[in-house]
């Protein structure tokens, strides 16, 4: 069936318009707890958010739908995403909600539900939701509506986890590290955790006023910590995005280190230690050409799913992988939880700083990635993926990259754009390549 509601990473949109008003989100509630009321117990839901305005209108939506058919609500505040996966499963709820649209900006909101084991919710269990939204919602009777209760040790329960990841002979003692919170979900808990193992913090984007969100802050705007870094003589920076499961690392010299680099570094640590699962890493298509290369330099192997953390996580379930991520700084640690988690995967960046002696930009620039450019052509209508001029252009581009490139196309999840990314040993190839099949797709919409 064709999904109306859920995209690549549950639902997303500008809020009070489409999909994203109060009453749709009431009725995820209903449709939602509906589809996982399931036995004679009490039913529970665990709902986070992140900081943006809008956060509060669409609490008290979901709140309201998931009472009206019989489930009990526990509302955390602004916690990362990676915080309610692990609440939910920490607290044996039959559902989790994190409100967040992640790194969009504040006039976006989003829906991400994870069920009882802490994992983002599967196509299949998705369409059920889909189906039931289309429906009357089933509500029970009023000795049975459901109660709300805000918990305040949530955020506390969080540092407490992240922390565990790092070994206890393990201290960030000497170290001075730039955490940029994108005035996200993160504001408190990142600092803190990192600072609580000793490090020196200094802590931007941790002012959140419900419209800053992703502002020129986090993840995305990387110009603001890259001068923090140099300007305070850091070891390191770490940027999360809005909802805190991505990360993007600054060495010292104020680069930038995307999550290839950050999934090369811990996979290799891990296998040097025997500690490495399922004899490789896996990442989407969108990850580059050197990773793949180096990895396989070593023996291990690089395992290409479509785009989105969640297909990335199946694929690590299904082969029992324990490393996997996305270039955009999704990092997947599944000996330490069972979604992206910025915070994890940078106390375990600092730890393998503090255990080397290395600096950030000796250490975490582990390969030389192939040139690689991507870019994005909007359109308003129809599908200009299937006009014959535009796949006769992308077959000849397959055809002048094989054996040293790659392209990869594809359709947006959250926006109407198109993708056109490819990559290979010929910077000036590859951009001409791009150019060209950026072109055919703007002449066909």
């Amino acid at each position: 069936m064709s999904r109306k509601f859920f995209g690549t990473d549950g639902i997303r949109g500008r809020t009070n318009e489409g999909v994203m008003t109060a009453a749709t989100a009431m009725r995820v509630g209903q449709a939602a707890g509906t589809h996982f009321l399931r036995g004679g117990h009490r039913h529970r839901v665990v709902i986070g958010k992140d900081t943006r305005l809008s956060g509060y209108m669409m609490e008290s939506a979901l709140v309201a739908g998931f009472t009206s058919v019989g489930m009990d609500v526990i509302m955390t505040g602004p916690l990362p995403t990676p915080a309610i996966a692990l609440l939910t499963h920490e607290m044996r709820a039959d559902l989790g909600v994190m409100i967040s649209a992640s790194h969009n900006p504040f006039e976006d909101n989003g829906i991400k539900l994870f069920g009882p084991d802490g994992y983002k919710l599967s196509d299949e269990a998705e369409a059920a939701i889909e189906r039931l939204l289309g429906q009357e919602p089933l509500l029970v009777e009023p000795r049975r509506i459901g109660r709300a209760r805000r918990i305040d040790d949530a955020a506390g329960r969080y540092i407490h986890a992240v922390k565990q990841s790092v070994a206890t002979d393990i201290r960030f003692d000497g170290l001075k590290v730039v955490v940029d919170c994108a005035n996200g979900a993160a504001y408190q808990v990142a600092p803190s955790a990192i600072w609580e193992l000793g490090a020196e913090v200094i802590a931007m984007g941790v002012s959140p006023n419900g419209t800053n969100i992703n502002d020129g802050v986090g993840s995305t705007a990387l110009d603001a910590i890259k001068a923090r870094v140099v300007e305070e003589s850091a070891d390191i920076g770490i940027a999360l995005d809005g909802d805190a499961d991505r990360l993007i690392v600054i060495d010292e010299k104020g680069e930038a280190v995307d999550g290839d680099q950050i999934m090369a570094l811990i996979a290799t640590r891990l296998h040097a230690r025997g500690d490495l699962k399922g004899g490789g890493v896996v990442a989407t298509v969108m990850s580059n050409l050197g990773l793949e290369r180096y990895l396989d330099s070593i023996g291990l192997t690089l395992e290409r799913t479509k785009v989105g953390d969640r297909y990335v996580l199946e694929r690590m379930k299904e082969g029992g992988f324990n490393v996997g991520g996305e270039q955009s700084g999704h990092m997947i640690l599944t000996d330490f939880g069972t979604t992206g988690d910025g915070t994890v995967a940078a106390l375990r960046i600092l730890a393998s700083v503090v255990r080397s002696g290395k600096k950030a930009s000796e250490l975490l620039h582990v390969f030389d990635p192939v040139p690689q450019l991507l870019k994005n052509v909007r359109y308003s209508g129809g599908k200009p993926l299937e006009n014959e001029t535009v796949k006769s252009v992308i077959a000849e581009a397959e055809k002048e990259l094989e054996g040293c490139g790659r392209l990869v196309i594809r359709p947006s999840g959250t926006e109407p754009v198109i993708r056109v990314m490819a990559e290979g040993d010929d910077a000036a190839q590859v951009e001409t390549v791009v150019d060209r099949i950026c072109d055919a797709v703007r002449k066909a919409v």
